[in-house]
């Protein structure tokens, strides 16, 4: 089990809620240059690490779960407003919209830890992908802890933010135990990581062309934040 990574994934996650909790929150277009770089450096590291392994694991049904995880990515956003690629709006009453939205980022969150308990056959996968679903943890959970405020006051929204927080370390845990001890569900994580890979690829594709700038346009700025989330995943190649 890797219990550290899971234990520094919480607290970027908790300290990313908390943040627009007990601080002013980071302007608009701070906000959506990190979401670009974070959908980046997530779809960078999905291509260069988790398809690989998936292909290998799973050669012949692997495009048939990746499809899949897109199209569910799709169906968990009508719940979640689109959260998770940077939209923190509500319409309509708060706390009646906040309930969807938290159960459907608690499944999105519960998803993206099943591929951290993975064992990967590249020693380098494992790591990579920490490094990338942090990442956008962050500004996925500043998001949140902006609308759970707005919605709850200060006091509840930290106890929403904190519950949130364990989500994606317990379901990388629970991935690993279930791998290790139960045969049949090695190969369900197995499937699961192709299923996964493929929401990663709706999130950061839809932060690229859907959030952040006026009309969709991609600035400067955005731009050189994408190169750079790109690059970073790249460099994760040499410790291959």
């Amino acid at each position: 089990m890797h219990l550290v990574p899971d234990i520094l994934l919480f607290v970027v996650t908790l300290l990313g809620g908390l943040l627009p909790i007990l601080t002013p929150p980071l302007n608009d277009q701070k906000m959506h240059l990190l979401l670009a770089f974070s959908g980046s450096f997530l779809l960078g590291i999905t291509c260069l690490h988790l398809l690989p392994e998936t292909f290998v694991e799973l050669p012949e049904k692997a495009g048939v779960y990746l499809l899949f995880g897109f199209f569910l990515q799709l169906i968990i956003q009508r719940a979640t407003h689109g959260v998770e690629h940077g939209h923190a709006h509500f319409h309509g009453d708060a706390r009646a919209t906040i309930v969807p939205i938290l159960v459907g980022l608690s499944v999105h969150a519960f998803m993206e830890g099943m591929p951290l308990g993975f064992n990967y056959r590249n020693a380098a996968t494992n790591p990579s992908l920490y490094l990338a679903v942090g990442a956008h943890k962050l500004p996925e959970a500043m998001l949140l802890g902006i609308l759970l405020n707005q919605a709850f006051g200060k006091s509840r929204a930290l106890v929403f933010v904190l519950l949130f927080s364990l989500v994606t370390p317990c379901s990388a845990l629970l991935a690993s135990f279930l791998g290790h001890n139960f045969g049949a569900m090695a190969n369900t994580v197995a499937i699961l990581v192709p299923i996964v890979a493929g929401a990663f690829i709706h999130i950061a594709t839809t932060i690229f062309f859907e959030s952040g700038t006026k009309h969709h346009s991609l600035t400067r700025q955005k731009i050189v934040a994408m190169i750079f989330g790109i690059g970073l995943a790249a460099f994760t190649l040499l410790f291959e």
